[in-house]
């Protein structure tokens, strides 16, 4: 049996866009623009990590720094390439970037995505707290998940 490629995480790319965006209208009810991805590459406090497997993009994770805390704005991986443990190869690969820079990464999920919340759990993650109606189409709850990192040299 041949295996399976791993994923390869890198910084995006602008020739990673047109693929980031179909995985961003596949994956959210309110997509991110093309323009919004191009901006992405500009923003100092911006970090954008894109997932390749097989030689395709297959997720991406991506988020600010604000001083010394990460907000992440998106997490998606191409339902062709879930259960493959990319979303968590993204997810560690962000902590080892941003362990001597942040004291902590924070996030919103929706509450009906038990999947995901999963993940973040079993990636250090806990659940802080709640926001009411904080997602639109549908309007749906959030849930407040934070890592932090207790050996932070920032």
């Amino acid at each position: 049996m041949m295996q399976k490629d791993k994923p390869v995480i890198k910084p995006l790319e602008f020739s990673d866009i047109d693929a980031i965006h179909s995985i961003e209208n596949e994956c959210f009810s309110t997509p991110w623009t093309k323009q919004d991805f191009e901006k992405e590459l500009i923003i100092e406090t911006a970090v954008f990590l894109v997932a390749h497997y097989e030689n395709k993009v297959a997720g991406y994770i991506n988020g600010r720094l604000v001083l010394d805390e990460f907000y992440i704005n998106n997490v998606a991986v191409s339902s062709k390439y879930r259960r493959l443990g990319i979303g968590e190869k993204l997810i560690f690969s962000l902590q080892d970037y941003l362990k001597d820079k942040a004291n902590f990464i924070s996030l919103e999920v929706r509450e009906s995505n038990l999947a995901a919340q999963k993940l973040y759990l079993k990636c250090g993650f806990e659940i802080v707290g709640n926001r009411k109606n904080f997602y639109q189409k549908p309007m749906e709850n959030a849930v407040l998940m934070t890592k932090y990192f207790t050996n932070s040299n920032v």
